[in-house]
């Protein structure tokens, strides 16, 4: 139960998001998706939530929970190649999830996604906010990279917006 509390108390107090990403951080990081998006074949979303509803939290909603709705309501899935990858961010719960496509099972671990989560959380934490998405989003391109590199003798599609997305 205080746990419950703890966290209701969160999201009720956490700012709104905006205030943590002026306009020029939110410029570097739709630059860095992309320049990520030049070296893959591949399709990045960030998106950040301040908080939730408190209906939201006393139903005991979690933040994977709200990544995959994200995921679904962002269409991150509805790419070509199913190689779509949503970076969330829910701010009161100080949680980062990353929703993959159905093209990336079986090629990036649960482990490697991870990874990327302890990269950003380490910049998040001391206050760097557009430093550690852009070193989410980095991570994230090295990894669509490997498995989805951008053939140069193919057009490029540019299947989702890169600006990021407030929730």
């Amino acid at each position: 139960m205080a746990g419950m509390i703890k966290r209701l108390f969160a999201h009720l107090f956490t700012g709104n998001a905006r205030g943590r990403f002026p306009a020029a951080d939110l410029q570097r990081i739709a630059d860095a998706i992309a320049v990520g998006e030049t070296c893959h074949a591949g399709e990045i979303c960030f998106a950040v939530e301040g908080a939730l509803d408190v209906r939201d939290v006393v139903r005991g909603i979690q933040a994977r929970a709200r990544a995959i709705d994200a995921f679904g309501r962002l269409r991150v899935w509805d790419t070509a190649a199913n190689n779509g990858v949503l970076i969330y961010l829910l701010l009161a719960d100080h949680r980062i999830e990353i929703v993959a496509d159905r093209g990336l099972a079986g090629l990036v671990s649960d482990a490697q996604w991870r990874g990327v989560c302890l990269l950003m959380e380490e910049r998040l934490r001391v206050g760097e906010y557009a430093d550690g998405v852009v070193a989410g989003i980095e991570a994230v391109s090295d990894l669509l990279a490997e498995h989805f590199p951008q053939d140069p003798a193919l057009p490029d599609e540019d299947e989702l917006p890169n600006q990021p997305v407030f929730l």
